[in-house]
């Protein structure tokens, strides 16, 4: 968000190239919740991913409504970020230290999966999620009892996701062809699917699989044509703490 980031990325680039073999790569000066000020074309991103930078946002809604206008139908928001088991009071949200620490601007579980949803991305998948320390006792104790955790979420555009895991009798059969898993692939912190074995899934990680880049690497059995009721797995969506 500065030129001199900007800079020393740009100083750097061609180094990169070399050693990953990736030349297609441009940086933008910009805030993320204005990504509509850039030359950024509607529906033209596969993935967007975010690593721990999303809570620095004073409007996180504005980040996550520009990124689902930028994925393409089937796109993903693949982010890492910090999360807290409760709303964060107005205290420490005005504390400097706290914001530096990527803490102050956490977001509640629930007021997340809210926001996430009113912006288009329903069925918000967890990956993982590890709880955070400070380190520091005189900064853990302006926290009190409040706790947060560093987690991964899978934020999916597309039509048709569901609020609930709903049973439609489907499964898929992992071909064990995506690079990095050969013999597990990990959807989600509640889908891991192993090669070669009928795995039944709800309708909404069906689409999740079936309406994404993951489509050539399953097979799919089953259709939306009868509704069985809510899936044994439950809801993907609920809170994770």
């Amino acid at each position: 968000m500065t030129q001199e980031q900007l800079d020393v990325a740009v100083e750097y680039k061609g180094w990169h190239a070399e050693q990953f073999g990736y030349s297609n790569v441009e940086f933008k000066l910009g805030y993320i919740e204005r990504l509509n000020e850039l030359d950024l074309g509607s529906a033209t991103f596969d993935v967007i991913v975010s690593n721990c930078v999303i809570n620095l946002s004073p409007d996180k809604e504005a980040v996550l409504r520009e990124a689902y206008r930028l994925l393409k139908p089937g796109g993903e928001l693949y982010f890492s970020d910090v999360y807290a088991d409760r709303r964060m009071p107005q205290a420490l949200k005005e504390d400097e230290v706290l914001w530096g620490e990527c803490v102050s601007g956490a977001l509640y579980w629930n007021d997340f999966h809210n926001l996430a949803k009113k912006c288009g991305f329903a069925d918000p998948r967890l990956m993982k999620d590890n709880r955070l320390t400070i380190n520091n006792q005189k900064l853990e104790a302006k926290l009190g009892c409040i706790k947060v955790y560093s987690a991964t979420y899978r934020l999916w555009k597309l039509d048709g996701l569901e609020s609930h895991c709903e049973d439609y009798g489907q499964a898929v059969i992992y071909k064990g062809t995506i690079p990095h898993c050969p013999d597990v692939f990990a959807l989600d912190g509640h889908h891991a699917i192993e090669k070669g074995k009928v795995f039944p899934v709800c309708g909404n990680t069906w689409r999740m699989l079936a309406d994404t880049r993951f489509k050539r690497h399953f097979e799919f059995i089953g259709n939306f044509d009868t509704h069985y009721g809510g899936h044994a797995g439950g809801s993907t969506t609920a809170a994770a703490r």
